[in-house]
């Protein structure tokens, strides 16, 4: 992984800051202007890169000098930019680093240095009197604390706000993790995601560069996030596979959660190995994959990429700076681990092979059940979530409760199709899709096969920025997993006559040249998907290449199926579903 980061990462971020200390103001980068663009964390990146930069330059090297100017320009240029949150967390850790190697008085003018120490406080997103977060998610607690604990140790004020904010956190972490001890990123409406999986490793990582020791509490979330990754690994190092901000995200999700829980010593031997060697092949992915070599930046939008709205390419250069961030802190701590220079286990492939292939865990159960399946099948890496998107993602289809799995099923990010769930729409005009209220959420085996069964008394009813439940239909749906095929079975029942004008489903993936089989099923004669093949519907008709927005975070969908029935009135059971072959 070292040899990654020196040797490629580190050039890479290298050209991109000399960039914009040549360009400054006027800096585009595959045609983007990075100032003005809206980026609110531009300001804190760029600090945190030069300052990567300076800390990672002999003082005898003659580039040295001119990052060093470079800095006390840029912070003077950018000192009334907008900058925000996560951004004052880069700014502030990044002239901690700074005063820590006994720069920071040479990198940063002292009336620049007084007008940061002013701008750079977590009470423009905390209200300093309730500590009530202003309108964001449950993850920026973490953010404030360290912000908070940074200025502390810079000397601008003392301990009992990071103090306050810290048990804050906790008290946020307790309350919304409940006894199965990962975060909701809502007060309680049920998003499970990369966030509730990350969140305890980015506290971690934030005490440790604060010269705290995290709890044992502390601890026990972190391995349980450590051992829901370690079921995620793979050969190619690919990450998390549904929810908003994931491709390149949710591999350096994996970077943090498991450098944090190999530093603390939550990971066995064996296993810690295994995450080095799985660390080691995001890191290579990174460089072969994301960051494309004709425009030296990050690729997360262009030649059939897709990701959500918050990362949009106007924050070009942020994501470039901060992503190589992840890379850099974290191959730092395998270094100090002892591993700089190591070459992976050549026993991770067999390693792979006994891990458990099926796996089912509860985030959260009551009145309405979360859960998470995972299934390992082959080389394929297959999850199933069972959450609420909750507000502003309810309808999008990386919540979907659906299986998602490299080279099979992907959401689109910020995409309401019916991606393998049904959509129904009445003559009332509204819209209905079985999301967001799991009820009676169980598993079990029997042999080699895993069946997830569970009912919903609502549908969610499509429209709005949150879930909203409607009671007029209810459904009981039951997955089976077995060897190279899934199967989802649903019955709908309504509880009075419902006249419906078209109940509609899509299958999008990855397979290509379709091949029909009847008046819903198809074949594929390439790719993962093997066969798709609906039941209940009408008919359903193959489209190659269909264009935006069918498309992953990692590239263009290469096939969509739609399915769809007639105008009906439900006033008898209706059983829908589908049946997935792969290879």
């Amino acid at each position: 992984m070292n040899a990654t980061v020196e040797r490629r990462l580190m050039p890479q971020m290298e050209r991109l800051l000399q960039q914009l200390l040549r360009e400054k103001r006027a800096m585009r980068l595959d045609g983007v202007a990075v100032f003005g663009s809206g980026d609110k964390f531009l300001p804190g990146k760029i600090a945190s890169g030069l300052a990567m930069l300076l800390l990672e330059t002999p003082r005898d090297d003659p580039r040295f000098a001119g990052y060093l100017a470079g800095f006390r320009d840029i912070a003077d240029l950018t000192l009334a930019d907008t900058n925000e949150s996560w951004g004052i967390y880069y700014y502030v850790s990044a002239l901690h680093d700074l005063k820590q190697a006994g720069l920071l008085d040479q990198a940063v003018r002292p009336e620049t240095l007084a007008a940061l120490r002013r701008k750079l406080d977590w009470r423009s997103f905390v209200d300093s009197r309730t500590l009530e977060l202003k309108n964001l998610p449950n993850n920026y607690y973490g953010v404030a604390f360290s912000i908070a604990r940074l200025r502390m140790l810079m000397g601008w004020e003392d301990a009992s706000a990071s103090e306050a904010l810290f048990e804050r956190m906790l008290d946020h972490y307790r309350e919304y993790s409940g006894e199965y001890g990962f975060a909701d990123e809502t007060p309680g409406d049920g998003r499970f995601d990369r966030y509730s999986v990350l969140l305890i490793g980015e506290i971690a990582h934030r005490l440790i560069e604060t010269g705290l020791e995290p709890t044992a509490e502390v601890k026990g979330w972190l391995r349980k996030s450590a051992e829901l990754m370690l079921l995620r690994f793979n050969l190619t190092g690919e990450g998390w596979e549904y929810g908003r901000s994931i491709g390149a995200y949710g591999e350096s999700a994996f970077l943090e959660v498991l450098t944090a829980a190999a530093k603390l010593d939550v990971l066995t031997p064996e296993e810690r190995d295994m995450a080095y060697a799985f660390s080691s092949r995001i890191a290579a992915r990174y460089m072969d994959f994301w960051v494309d070599p004709r425009t030296g930046s990050v690729n997360l939008w262009d030649d059939g990429r897709r990701t959500d709205a918050y990362r949009g390419k106007h924050r070009i250069l942020g994501e470039n700076l901060s992503l190589a961030r992840q890379h850099h802190y974290t191959n730092a701590i395998w270094n100090e681990l002892g591993y700089r220079g190591r070459a992976p286990s050549p026993h991770y492939a067999r390693w792979l092979d006994t891990l458990p292939k099926s796996s089912f865990l509860y985030f959260a159960r009551g009145e309405h059940d979360r859960a998470l399946l995972t299934i390992r099948d082959g080389g394929h890496v297959i999850g199933l979530p069972l959450i609420n998107g909750a507000a502003g993602q309810h309808m999008n289809s990386p919540y979907f409760p659906i299986p998602y799995g490299t080279d099979l099923v992907a959401g689109a990010a910020d995409a309401s199709f019916p991606l393998l769930v049904p959509r129904f729409t009445l003559k009332d005009g509204s819209v209905l899709m079985p999301l967001a209220w799991f009820r009676d959420v169980a598993m079990r085996r029997e042999g080699g096969t895993t069946i997830v069964t569970y009912r919903m008394d609502a549908m969610d009813r499509m429209g709005g920025n949150d879930a909203v439940a409607d009671p007029r239909l209810t459904v009981t749906t039951r997955y089976v997993f077995s060897a190279g095929r899934i199967e989802r079975s649903d019955e709908y029942r309504a509880s009075r006559p419902l006249d419906i004008v078209a109940v509609d489903m899509e299958f999008a993936g990855f397979a290509r040249e379709p091949a029909r089989t009847g008046p819903t099923g198809f074949t594929f004669a390439q790719g993962s998907a093997a066969s798709f093949t609906a039941r209940g519907f009408k008919g359903c008709d193959a489209q190659e290449n269909p264009g935006p927005p069918y498309a992953a975070p990692d590239g263009p969908m290469m096939i969509r199926v739609a399915c769809r029935t007639g105008a009906m009135t439900l006033d008898q059971p209706l059983k829908l579903g589908w049946t997935l072959v792969y290879r």
